[in-house]
């Protein structure tokens, strides 16, 4: 391990970082998975071959290159190399397919795409959204696309002479989509000193370090937590990070002894699944030492300690806009385990009410997020200014998440969302694009999307469709899960559906969904579980 500072802000540059560990600490394993083990030197190299290789295809400083690939180390080494150059990398989640992949490609503008023999045939599909997007292929025999560029021959080049002093840790290296939860989803562009700060004032902090620590990683690599807690942490704490290509309830802990992982993080959802699993002798058996769940449900705290032989890191709050807002770091008080906790030093955080007045402690409002520093927030909604614009009030930017204040000890607790979204395995997702989908059934005349509580997680919600059907009309649940499951995300498909009459709308056209998630399941309903339909991944 070899813990840096970053205390000079040319240091804070994700290359920078990768460069540094590569001098003092070249020898210890950086990447790991089950095909390959890369050290910080090797990572380096690669990375500077890498760089070269984009260069030569065109990529400079501000261009963007899409990912659409499985989660493996060749995807952060090459968005290492994309930042070597100052080029910015998208990654795109892997269930998108059809118009929801084709869409996001579109709106990142890059000038190439990497890809997978795994994800190649879906990229085919919307082939004509790439325009003059050059393809690299990771893997994979050339004929499945003669026009890629194979992996390989980037890698065919002597390193790149990365200079950090020629870039800025305020610079965009990274634009990642959010999920839509009010409307259109917006590609979040983040500085290398967001990642940077927050790991420093955040993740680096909630956990301990020993030789020979290991960050295991199971989260998707196009969302911010995977970065955040694993990659970005393992990076600037000299330490190794063992990736695997996706989360499996049965295997987890398998796969924690498998690489003799010692530190791992996973949402709220993952860590029930782990309770729910029946208890084995051996559960608490493995070298982790302590793993960050958010968020996870109060009542499991002690229960999950206790089975699983680990410390669980205390709550927080960040967001792919703001990826520290609080934590239970920066202040010596003693609070609940599931409280969001305290501001960091370099930000303040209060609640609005609508008007934008202060609310009063205890009362619930939005939480807004003023910086005390430079590039503490994201840089902006990517070719987005409208939405840029409305995500600040004059210098205070809105999270669209509600709290109240603790009057006697000043932490913040979660209340609810306000942005029109439901939390489905860790992941919100955005009820306004899952009725884009189903209302282009022909049976469809109306549509709303809203959640449910789940019974297995209380900050998770359960998706659920009240249809009202074109006269006449007469198509199954399974039929429009089937239509849903074609055209978008697997995860769209609802648990609940009913067929109504009418949906419950205001004088001003909106619906009146908490009414809906009032009524939630009813004699009426149709049960995803209960039927025999089969969700496609």
């Amino acid at each position: 391990m070899n813990p840096l500072p970053l205390d000079d802000i040319t240091d804070r540059h994700l290359a920078r970082i990768l460069q540094l560990q590569a001098q003092q600490n070249g020898d210890t394993e950086f990447l790991i998975s089950d095909n390959c083990r890369v050290t910080f030197r090797q990572a380096d190299d690669i990375t500077g071959r890498l760089a070269y290789g984009f260069q030569a295809m065109g990529i400079g400083k501000g261009d963007r290159v899409c990912l659409f690939m499985a989660n493996v180390p060749e995807l952060v080494l090459t968005c290492l190399a994309l930042n070597k150059l100052g080029a910015i990398w998208v990654p795109i989640c892997t269930d998108y397919k059809g118009e929801w992949l084709h869409d996001t490609i579109e709106r990142s503008r890059s000038l190439a795409l990497v890809t997978d023999r795994e994800h190649l045939q879906r990229i085919i599909e919307v082939r004509d959204a790439l325009k003059d997007e050059k393809i690299v292929l990771l893997d994979g025999d050339q004929q499945d696309f003669p026009a890629a560029i194979a992996y390989q021959e980037l890698l065919q080049n002597d390193p790149f002479p990365f200079d950090h002093t020629q870039h800025s840790y305020g610079d965009t290296c990274a634009i990642l989509w959010t999920s839509g939860t009010t409307g259109r989803s917006k590609g979040v562009m983040q500085a290398h000193n967001n990642w940077i700060r927050s790991t420093l004032l955040g993740a680096s902090l909630q956990y301990t370090l020993e030789p020979g620590d290991i960050a295991y990683c199971a989260l998707p690599l196009y969302n911010s937590g995977a970065w955040l807690t694993c990659i970005v942490r393992a990076m600037i704490a000299g330490i190794g990070c063992a990736i695997d290509r996706k989360f499996s309830v049965s295997l987890f802990m398998d796969r924690i002894k498998h690489f003799k992982a010692t530190q791992t993080f996973a949402v709220g959802a993952m860590g029930v699944f782990l309770m729910n699993r029946p208890e084995q002798d051996d559960d608490a058996d493995t070298p982790l030492r302590e793993a960050g769940i958010a968020p996870m449900p109060p009542d499991l705290w002690e229960k999950f300690e206790q089975r699983f032989g680990v410390r669980l890191n205390r709550s927080g709050m960040g967001q792919s806009e703001c990826l520290l807002t609080l934590n239970q770091e920066h202040c010596d008080i003693q609070v609940p385990s599931y409280s969001l906790g305290f501001p960091p030093p370099d930000a303040d955080v209060r609640l609005f009410d609508e008007e934008g007045n202060e609310v009063p402690d205890g009362e619930p409002g939005e939480i807004c997020v003023r910086p005390l520093a430079p590039h503490i927030l994201f840089n902006g909604y990517f070719n987005d200014p409208e939405a840029t614009r409305d995500a600040y009030r004059g210098d205070w930017f809105r999270t669209g998440d509600m709290a109240r204040k603790d009057p006697q000890t000043g932490a913040f607790y979660f209340v609810d969302r306000i942005k029109d979204a439901v939390r489905f395995a860790g992941r919100n997702i955005s009820t306004l694009e899952v009725e884009s989908v189903v209302r282009r059934h022909p049976a469809v005349k109306d549509v709303a999307a809203f959640g449910v509580s789940s019974a297995e997680l209380e900050s998770e919600d359960e998706l659920k469709l009240n249809i009202v059907l074109e006269e006449g009309a007469a198509p199954s649940p399974e039929e429009i899960c089937a239509f849903v499951n074609d055209a978008a995300p697997y995860y769209f498909v609802p648990r609940y559906m009913e067929f109504v009459d009418a949906l419950p709308y205001t004088p001003t056209n909106k619906v009146q969904k908490f009414l809906l998630r009032q009524a939630g399941v009813t004699e009426s309903t149709w049960d995803l579980k209960k039927s025999d339909y089969v969700v496609e991944r």
